[in-house]
């Protein structure tokens, strides 16, 4: 009698579970193709209030036949425990524990359907929370908005000018530095060449007599390549 007892609620969980992971999958289609057929975001998500209380219903009579189902088992484990069914013990252990499979298999596919379907409507609730925020933010304020964007890109723009600005003039300033330690290293050599030439004034007038000599020499050079230059000239048109 348990066994007729738990095959019928077996029959009635496995139906109701089919019924309830088809509710679950229309609701995600519906919405999923409510959103590629409003994509103005003017529609709310969530206007499916009879798949809801639809959805709530049906839980609540899988957790009844669940509850009902456990107990049933229960009283199957007592009977296999009391005294005076020694010989049939190995079978009703087999059946019970059968039993005890298949109601772990239907809570198991309930919860995952119940807690996809929750999320599933978590999710569509927070979208068109965001979708609803967003349209009264473009609807409300779009003229003050597209103002305060302008004004926000030319603020960007003064801040990049100014920085280029602040760069440019600390290139400047490397470079006046850079500029006034060369200066400064030049005058250096110049005063100590002049300081040289100051303490030793023969070799100076030695490097001028040298270059006076080398000047004469060159003159003399170009003078004699130019009387030859003109003798074969003479000869040649001779």
């Amino acid at each position: 009698d348990l066994r007729k007892q738990a095959r019928q609620l077996e029959n009635e969980l496995d139906l109701k579970l089919v019924s309830f992971s088809k509710l679950c999958t229309s609701y995600s289609n519906s919405r999923d193709g409510r959103r590629d057929r409003y994509s103005s975001d003017t529609t709310p998500l969530l206007n499916g209030s009879s798949q809801d209380r639809m959805f709530e219903t049906m839980a609540v009579e899988i957790e009844q036949l669940l509850g009902k189902l456990t107990g049933i088992n229960d009283k199957m484990a007592e009977y296999t425990n009391s005294a005076g069914v020694p010989s049939l013990n190995a079978a009703l252990m087999h059946t019970l524990q059968r039993h005890r499979d298949i109601l772990q298999d239907y809570t198991h596919e309930f919860h995952k359907t119940k807690a996809n379907f929750l999320a599933v409507r978590e999710r569509e609730n927070l979208l068109g929370s965001v979708r609803k925020d967003i349209e009264s933010y473009k609807s409300g304020s779009g003229v003050n908005n597209r103002r305060t964007e302008l004004f926000l890109k030319e603020h960007e723009h003064l801040r990049n000018s100014d920085r280029l600005i602040e760069e440019t003039i600390s290139i400047a300033m490397a470079t006046k530095e850079n500029m006034t330690s060369q200066r400064g290293m030049l005058k250096s050599i110049q005063s100590k060449m002049n300081t040289l030439a100051n303490r030793f004034p023969a070799v100076n007038s030695l490097i001028q007599r040298i270059n006076l000599r080398k000047r004469r020499d060159s003159l003399i050079l170009g003078g004699v390549i130019g009387i030859c230059t003109i003798l074969l000239l003479l000869y040649a048109f001779h």
